[in-house]
């Protein structure tokens, strides 16, 4: 029996990577909304890699990055029939009521207040983990 950890794929977060292979997850890391879109194929390019080889559990997020906000990564990869069950989290450092519910209303899993801490890493583990399939 292979035993299958959770997958995500992290948008410039090596502290959010380094807390989720400390919880057996396995990670991958881009480093803008755009490289995400890309290796997602949602860029309108050939993604990085297969579709089928796309194992992906989770998509964390920051709020704020060049080129595109968090909200509009989110936005795009919801419009997405291949990705829009994939639970997205979004994480900042401003707690801004009207964006955290923006956020949530267009189908952010989490919106987490940074710092992040190993307790939220966890807890975003266990809704992957033992969540409703998605």
């Amino acid at each position: 029996m292979k035993l299958e950890f959770p997958k995500g794929l992290f948008v410039d977060r090596k502290v959010i990577e380094r807390l989720l292979k400390i919880s057996s997850c396995k990670v991958t890391v881009v480093e803008s909304g755009s490289r995400a879109l890309q290796y997602l194929g949602l860029d309108g390019e050939k993604s990085s890699v297969g579709f089928n080889d796309l194992k992906i559990n989770l998509i964390m997020t920051d709020y704020s990055m060049s080129g595109m906000t968090g909200y509009e990564l989110l936005k795009k990869i919801k419009e997405s029939s291949a990705f829009r069950e994939i639970p997205v989290v979004i994480m900042s450092s401003e707690n801004i009521l009207t964006r955290i519910d923006r956020c949530l209303e267009e189908g952010a899993e989490e919106y987490i207040i940074k710092p992040v801490k190993l307790s939220d890493v966890k807890r975003i583990k266990d809704v992957i983990m033992g969540g409703d399939g998605k």
